[in-house]
């Protein structure tokens, strides 16, 4: 597969993301309760870029309604009934599971009402491994694509979840064609500080990686923000780091801070952006109402790399 790193930095993030696609079919996805323009348009452009082949969950008055009214073609399109948003999701999922999709993207209803239904025990999409979210940012200022997790799913990690959250981020990342991902994780400071528990979980992530208990990229933290992203910073502090103004993957302390940082750096860095569900069955899109059209077919085309690189390993 193609290194994404190596795609011109020039083009956007979903320029680069596509071109990654060009080779594959679109992935069938079940769309959940498309029932306000945003959503049902994401999915209607996504089939048209041939980056999914939607099948449209909800009710189908209400989707043929809004299609015409907001003069979206949606024909040839599959509709598969179901009443409201929370039958949608039951029903969506269940269509992943039978192997009818091979993912799964959030319409008009609430990510909590969506994740409730993922994560079912008996009817879910949940696997052996931890279920986390990954945001793919294209910042201007910064020279390549940088992963941020967990700001969406994981609230309070422990350090056994923070170890599942690095090793599905830099699973993505090798789908990608990044070798070797170098994984900053973040506190406040840079040195271990017992009273920050966060940074003793840094140091402690580190030396699971040593041990091969995360595999695949390179780790190291505490590091504070500063000193991740910039090798002047970094080296005015002495610090001497393999990751340090250079990582791909930011782990963050809990989904507050993770959360916050994407969006300081969407709209005061406009930053490009894309997010994934990980650690499911099939990758699941929860696409927020504030995002732009290009970030919703960013994550379209996250999602089908992740659904490829999943068929093949």
């Amino acid at each position: 597969m193609t290194v994404f790193s190596q795609i011109p930095e020039a083009r956007s993030q979903l320029a680069r993301l596509k071109e990654l696609c060009a080779h594959l079919p679109p992935l069938p996805t079940s769309v959940i309760y498309p029932c306000d323009e945003t959503s049902l348009r994401s999915a209607a452009d996504g089939a048209r870029e041939a980056l999914i082949d939607p099948v449209l969950v909800g009710p189908s008055a209400m989707i043929e309604k809004l299609a015409l009214t907001h003069e979206i073609d949606i024909s040839g399109l599959r509709i598969v009934e179901a009443p409201n948003a929370a039958a949608a999701a039951a029903r969506g999922i269940d269509l992943a599971r039978e192997g009818e999709t091979g993912a799964v993207m959030k319409g008009a209803l609430h990510s909590d009402e969506l994740m409730g239904a993922v994560v079912k025990r008996d009817r879910g999409l949940r696997t052996s491994k931890r279920i986390s979210h990954v945001f793919m940012m294209r910042v201007p200022t910064y020279p390549k694509s940088l992963m941020i997790t967990d700001g969406v799913v994981n609230i309070a990690p422990t350090l056994e979840d923070k170890a599942h959250i690095a090793q599905n981020a830099i699973d993505l990342a090798r789908a990608l064609g990044v070798e070797a991902p170098r994984v900053a994780v973040l506190s406040a400071v840079e040195t271990v500080n017992p009273k920050i528990p966060s940074t003793v979980d840094a140091a402690a992530l580190c030396k699971m990686a040593d041990r091969g208990q995360i595999r695949g990229g390179i780790i190291d933290g505490p590091l504070a923000f500063d000193n991740a992203i910039s090798a002047e910073a970094a080296q005015t502090k002495g610090i001497v780091s393999e990751v340090a103004g250079r990582p791909d993957i930011l782990l963050v302390p809990d989904l507050a801070a993770g959360n916050m940082l994407v969006k300081e750096l969407t709209f005061l860095g406009r930053a490009e952006v894309a997010g994934i569900v990980l650690g499911t069955a099939v990758p699941v899109m929860l696409t927020s109402r504030a995002d732009s059209l290009d970030s919703r077919l960013s994550s379209c085309a996250l999602a089908s790399l992740v659904a490829n690189h999943a068929a093949l390993a």
